[in-house]
């Protein structure tokens, strides 16, 4: 790039001041922007930290429920293994319990 004549032929060469000027605006700008960043690091690792905390309070409800299920599984195996008339009559009666309540939600929709 050629920079521009100043009406003689000698070429044009900026001043101390003028370099010093140019040097601070790009100083302020630079400064500027790693302001920027350092505030965009500060909200990310802030977001960070709560997504952390949400996963692991997460985690700690899915302890919980497999636990619950586990619980659960344990008693329907014990019921599945005595058998006999009295489960088909609970697994009759639940079935139609869950039949009537689908008719009651598809009927009054």
């Amino acid at each position: 790039m050629r920079r521009a004549h100043m009406g003689n032929d000698q070429p044009y060469k900026p001043t101390a001041q003028m370099l010093e000027a140019e040097n601070q605006h790009m100083e302020d700008q630079l400064s500027s922007k790693v302001k920027a960043l350092k505030s965009l690091t500060i909200d990310m690792g802030n977001e960070v930290r709560e997504q952390n905390k949400f996963l692991t309070e997460m985690d700690d409800d899915f302890d919980k429920s497999g636990g619950l299920l586990k619980s659960s599984m344990g008693r329907l195996k014990d019921i599945a293994s005595k058998g006999g008339p009295r489960l088909w009559c609970y697994m009759f009666l639940f079935i139609l319990f869950v039949i009537f309540i689908c008719w009651v939600i598809i009927r009054f929709r």
